[in-house]
């Protein structure tokens, strides 16, 4: 009796699974995803990744650390699936329109918290404070970027445009606070050093990235920063100095995104009336890291389309706000890979450039003025077919 009950079962369990396997969703191609790690990392490598994910994902609450004002709970809330930020989760920095240092750090610059725990006030902007919305960046392919070397980024600078095309291109020199060790390579210009990474190229490596973060958009302390953003006094740190570390090691370690229908005949004409124009002046298709301390990452060709340098764009895109050396006009080169997956981040639509205020790659282009503004007139110029080439190229990245 047991073997003849037995055989029905078998049979319904295989057909089941068969057929749930048919039905269930399947993941994302890879192609459509911005989350993974780089090729080469090592078992212990993949675990740290593992806990630098977890460490991303985590949602602080008062009782771990949260605020007492804050902008957002977690790292994940600003960047879904590692992508570009929405208006919902845009920033607010305050200052200055000079480069003389921010006057407003005892006031709770850089970085408004605009939200607060229960019996607590959010922040206001100062009176005559500056102020800029950033739109948080996709996490992509952060590695990469970090170690490209000073010299390459020397190279690519043409402050006084002597090859006169109308683009020049400076970096970023920034105060660092202790806690970052200065890499090898590096070259000070007066005590600073060349900053990269956020809208203004502000911040050092992803250590300082990641301490900011935590520091100013969740309201935690680590070793690294143990002042409080309310109160501005040392507290006992709120994160411990191997979570930071972890996550520090998860975004340096995702992977780049690939590129959408690379041999597509459209794509590649787009790809080639993008140099053509000028574009590629600014939004640098290839760089190459020099020496890091991971293997994936040493030594390593890449396509980011971007410079990592700051470029005028014009008075439209002035909002009157500086970080480092950085005029209130200048903006970092943004990376152009994985433009095309926005929208799997921002709600199916686009929210481009610093603020978020371009709802179309052809708005972004658009409003490029200063350094940018021939290569807009030159892409104003073209008749639809080659918009629509350069547009279907963007989307590929």
């Amino acid at each position: 009796m047991r073997k003849i009950l037995f055989l029905p079962i078998l049979f319904f369990a295989s057909w089941y699974f068969f057929a749930c396997e048919q039905i269930l969703p399947t993941g994302l191609p890879e192609d459509q995803l911005l989350d993974g790690t780089i090729d080469g990392l090592t078992t212990d490598q993949e675990a740290q990744f593992e806990r630098g994910d977890d460490a991303f994902q985590e949602v602080f609450v008062a009782e771990t650390g949260l605020g007492p004002v804050f902008v957002t709970a977690s790292c994940g809330s600003c960047h879904a699936g590692d992508g570009k930020g929405h208006p919902f989760t845009t920033l607010t920095r305050f200052g200055q329109s000079d480069e003389s240092g921010n006057q407003f750090m005892e006031r709770g610059g850089p970085q408004l918290q605009s939200r607060a725990l229960p019996g607590y006030e959010p922040e206001s902007i100062p009176a005559g404070a500056t102020f800029a919305k950033f739109t948080p960046p996709a996490n992509t392919g952060l590695g990469f970027l970090e170690f490209v070397p000073d010299a390459t980024l020397l190279a690519l600078a043409d402050p006084n445009d002597a090859n006169n095309d109308g683009v020049s291109g400076v970096p970023n020199y920034s105060n660092l606070p202790p806690y970052v060790a200065i890499k090898s390579n590096a070259i000070p210009n007066a005590g600073k050093y060349i900053t990269r990474f956020g809208k203004k190229a502000a911040a050092y490596d992803l250590l300082h990235q990641t301490v900011n973060a935590y520091n100013q958009d969740m309201g935690i302390t680590s070793e690294y920063e143990p002042i409080d953003a309310f109160t501005l006094q040392a507290i006992e740190p709120e994160v411990t100095i191997n979570k930071v570390n972890d996550l520090v090691f998860y975004l340096r370690t995702l992977k780049v995104p690939i590129q959408r229908d690379a041999e597509d005949a459209t794509v590649q004409a787009g790809s080639a009336l993008f140099v053509q124009i000028g574009c590629e002046s600014c939004h640098k298709q290839t760089l190459k890291t020099g020496p890091a301390p991971i293997a994936g990452l040493s030594e390593q060709e890449f396509h980011p389309y971007t410079d990592l340098l700051m470029h005028d764009m014009g008075p439209g895109l002035d909002d009157g706000y500086t970080e480092g050396s950085a005029k209130s006009s200048e903006w970092r080169t943004a990376p152009l890979w994985g433009l095309g997956l926005s929208p799997n981040a921002q709600g199916g639509v686009f929210y481009l450039l610093h603020d978020g205020r371009a709802s179309s790659i052809e708005a972004a282009i658009l409003l490029h003025g200063g350094e940018g503004e021939n290569s807009k007139n030159k892409y104003a110029a073209l008749s639809s077919t080659d918009k629509n080439a350069i547009l279907k190229f963007l989307n590929s990245l």
